[in-house]
């Protein structure tokens, strides 16, 4: 650990990752002396139903996506939808992103299991759809981000998000949200 950031360890990096490491099927991560074995790999409609139980583990604030929502947004060719498996295979954390119709790449949802949070997977899995994003041309990325959940926004802070607007009642429950936004540089 360098700094208080993640360092290499076998070929699981989260800064950025190339498509390889999809090839690798076990890699370890340390952050903050914190040690993650587990593989990066695409999200697929034949991981909903998993995808949808971590999700409401992940929100259990009433906002965890029906699981209709997930299956749309893993059959839409402009979705980016990556997971991370824990060395039991288990799905620890997921990530989804769309391109929008002007181009710009939307953050849907990022999910990590409660079990597995503070280990650098969201940074890592959140890298990965922005490097997909600029790999198919999307210069800038937005997302949304609750007014309460201070990490959340310390985590998008320090990957280069900027807030932008404060939107009231923006949640179903009525609590206010962010709208962040960050310009990508192309990944070689």
């Amino acid at each position: 650990m360098e700094n208080g950031k993640a360092t290499r360890s076998s070929c699981f990096s989260p800064f950025p990752i190339p498509y390889s490491l999809f090839a690798d099927p076990m890699q370890v991560i340390n952050y903050k002396s914190k040690v993650f074995k587990g593989s990066l790999r695409q999200l697929l409609l034949s991981d909903l139903n998993e995808l949808w139980q971590l999700d409401m583990r992940c929100f259990v604030d009433g906002e965890a996506y029906e699981r209709e929502t997930f299956r749309y947004l893993l059959s839409n060719p402009d979705a980016i939808a990556r997971q991370i498996r824990s060395e039991y295979d288990e799905m620890s954390a997921f990530a989804i992103g769309v391109i929008e119709q002007d181009g710009v790449g939307h953050i849907t949802t990022v999910g990590v299991a409660p079990e597995y949070r503070r280990r650098g997977l969201a940074r890592l899995i959140l890298q990965e759809v922005e490097r997909s994003f600029s790999a198919r041309g999307v210069t800038t990325v937005r997302l949304e981000v609750r007014t309460l959940n201070v990490a959340a926004q310390k985590l998008y802070e320090n990957l280069g998000y900027v807030m932008v607007q404060r939107m009231n009642q923006y949640y179903s429950n009525g609590d206010d949200g962010y709208l962040m936004v960050k310009s990508l540089q192309k990944f070689d």
